[in-house]
């Protein structure tokens, strides 16, 4: 017999619903999973802010959140390796696993991918902001009794970023500069330092997010990037140059000018800051396109060209999970503590519209960052 379950659902911009779903019995191979916790995404925001994501429309009412682990409530008949009780974390793109990136060990770029809360395919495959839903078993991943629902969540954007760091092959002892200090951006900071980088520099247009970065240990330097736009293209460089040379001058952990940096994670798409990173790259480095911003934009290719500055395409990730779990799970006193990323939470769907709006802010009412919001849920919400 199916089950009644409540789900948060967008209707159109900022038109956000609780409504009743019938839920089956999981599949053969399904789990059915509680939701406990669900971060919030600079996708779900624009979904909810626009009712699109760039060329993305929603198309029918569709369930948002996909950042999310709960616990398992029922079990298929054919599923092995899980118990009702388990604490999980989701990942919610699905693959076909039978085409040549999937069959190639890439099927984060699978074009048959379902990803929950996403509306390029229709009909739209339904989010996790919902009292419970049904999941492949293959796609969940037990956490251990030490780990919160709300660190599950955060395995996904931090799979995000520990693909961005295998990508970019980061070397030993390397200088990292990292622009943009959300969610992701300090997330790969995080993951740089874990590759062994010996100096982590961040760049923000925000000085308080810029803070947050050197004074809880992601970072080792910060920048605040000047809000000064040109308006022609000529304009437009020689500000990036001009940001590039200033950023250099940043002193390193030696406590000389970091001067050209090895690896460069761009986390914001914005124009001004990929012409900075190409600049500010030494020659054979990398600059690592994780953000989504602007999707045209104009590039000093020659600068990256004539000195092999590699521009490496960053979407979504690969097999992180299982390692994002042991890397949480075994975190040293000394190392960032991912989990001082989520500063605000909201209990239940009933307040998930407040949860969105703060999402969108960058300080609260009372001045406090804002960086990941997430919504809890226990088995009364």
């Amino acid at each position: 017999m199916d089950a009644s379950v409540r789900a948060l659902v967008l209707h159109g911009p900022k038109d956000l619903r609780i409504v009743t779903r019938s839920l089956p019995h999981p599949a053969a191979t399904e789990l059915q999973i509680a939701i406990r916790s669900t971060g919030l995404c600079g996708s779900d925001l624009h979904y909810y802010n626009h009712g699109r994501n760039g060329d993305i429309i929603v198309k029918e009412p569709l369930a948002l959140g996909h950042e999310s682990a709960g616990e398992v409530v029922a079990v298929g008949k054919e599923t092995v390796g899980f118990e009702i009780g388990d604490k999980v974390a989701l990942e919610v793109g699905l693959p076909c696993e039978e085409c040549e990136p999937c069959i190639n060990g890439r099927y984060n770029l699978c074009k048959s991918m379902r990803f929950r809360s996403s509306a390029k395919i229709f009909p739209h495959f339904q989010g996790t902001l919902q009292e419970r839903i049904n999941h492949p078993a293959k796609w969940c991943y037990k956490l251990p009794g030490s780990m919160s629902y709300d660190e599950g969540a955060l395995l996904e954007p931090l799979g995000v970023a520990t693909h961005a760091a295998r990508r970019a092959q980061i070397p030993m002892k390397a200088t990292v500069l990292v622009f943009g200090a959300g969610a992701v951006g300090l997330l790969c900071a995080y993951m740089a330092k874990e590759a062994g980088a010996s100096s982590v520099i961040i760049a923000d247009v925000d000085e308080g997010r810029v803070d947050f970065a050197t004074k809880n240990g992601f970072a080792d330097h910060g920048y605040v990037v000047s809000s000064k736009r040109g308006q022609s293209i000529e304009e437009k460089l020689a500000i990036a140059k001009e940001t590039a040379s200033s950023i250099s001058q940043t002193a390193a952990t030696t406590g000389k000018p970091i001067a050209e940096v090895d690896v460069v994670f761009e986390c914001t798409g914005v124009e001004s800051c990929v012409q900075a990173a190409i600049y500010i790259t030494k020659p054979g480095g990398r600059v690592m396109l994780v953000g989504m911003g602007t999707p045209i934009q104009t590039l000093p290719l020659s600068a990256a060209a004539l000195r092999e500055v590699d521009l490496c395409g960053v979407f979504r990730y690969v097999n992180t999970y299982g390692p994002g779990i042991e890397l949480l799970s075994k975190r040293g006193s000394e190392t960032p503590d991912p989990g001082t990323l989520i500063t605000h939470r909201f209990h239940g769907l009933q307040n998930a519209q407040n949860a969105f709006e703060m999402a969108a802010r960058t300080v609260d009412e009372e001045g406090k960052l804002v960086l990941k919001v997430v919504i809890e849920m226990d088995s009364k919400t």
